[in-house]
């Protein structure tokens, strides 16, 4: 019986890693080729970026920067979803720009297909704005007129000629501004644009990230902050839409509990192994 149980814990010990990168992919795909779902508890810091949107009366503008790539997709992406089909909801006016180039296609992408779902026309009531190199500089300029840095939209439309952008001209037509930063990108938004123009924000960070920027939300500087994957879920469950959201976080979940029954077994293996050599 003894020698049965050391027998395993050794071939434990001695496993093809093959093996438990196999497991690990089956435990991350499985949710995701099911739809697989799990319950989400909303925290306060997401529930406090939806009471901001959902305060807003119908018509108000809603500008969001899309500050990530498709490395940080994964995250952030299912963020914007969320946030479009609130506003597209509460028929609030969306304008879309961009701060990281490899962003344009990925935010456009997600804005034309909740667009779509909800019926809504390109230029009246959303559009998108492009790419600007500049960061900084193209903020504060802004402030005092949009035209002066964006000339036209994505498609090269003069603004002007757009029904929407009459009446929008700087942060003064615009009621919150939604930052979401794979970089530092949302510091710039605090520290130029908040703290110059009183300019209201709400920023979606990945989760790594998080931890870093909850001190602007505690010092009043943005209105709410959604972190990595599971504010994304908390965000979709506001909106009563589970989408990406809520399937990556089952993934992500299931993928951590498998991750620490192995460190659990290894070195549960690791003090048997131990235990058997000294009793030889």
């Amino acid at each position: 019986m003894n020698g049965e149980n050391i027998s395993f814990w050794e071939k434990l010990g001695k496993i093809d890693r093959r093996w438990i990168f196999l497991i690990i992919g089956l435990v991350v795909f499985i949710p995701i080729a099911f739809g697989l779902r799990m319950t989400v508890h909303v925290s306060p810091a997401v529930k406090s970026a939806y009471d901001t949107i959902n305060s807003l009366p119908e018509g108000s503008v809603v500008m969001i920067s899309i500050d990530y790539d498709a490395a940080s997709m994964p995250e952030l992406q299912p963020m914007l979803k969320a946030i479009l089909r609130h506003c597209f909801d509460k028929n609030l006016k969306v304008v879309l720009i961009n701060f990281w180039p490899l962003g344009l296609p990925i935010g456009n992408q997600g804005l034309e297909e909740v667009a779509k779902e909800y019926g809504k026309v390109y230029g009246v009531d959303y559009m998108n704005l492009g790419y600007r190199p500049g960061d900084i500089a193209v903020m504060l300029r802004m402030g005092t007129e949009i035209r002066s840095v964006f000339y036209g939209d994505i498609k090269g439309t003069p603004l002007d000629s757009l029904p929407m952008m009459k009446n929008i001209h700087n942060y003064d037509d615009i009621a919150v501004v939604v930052g979401l930063e794979a970089g530092s990108m949302g510091d710039a938004w605090v520290q130029y644009v908040n703290a110059r123009f009183k300019q209201d924000l709400i920023l979606g960070v990945t989760a790594v990230m998080a931890a870093g920027v909850y001190p602007y939300l505690q010092a009043g500087q943005i209105k709410g902050l959604i972190g990595g994957l599971k504010g994304a879920a908390e965000y979709e469950k506001l909106v009563n839409h589970p989408d990406f959201g809520h399937i990556g976080m089952a993934s992500q979940s299931w993928a951590h509990v498998t991750i620490i029954l192995f460190i659990i077994l290894g070195n549960i293996g690791y003090f048997m192994e131990r235990r058997r050599k000294r009793g030889l």
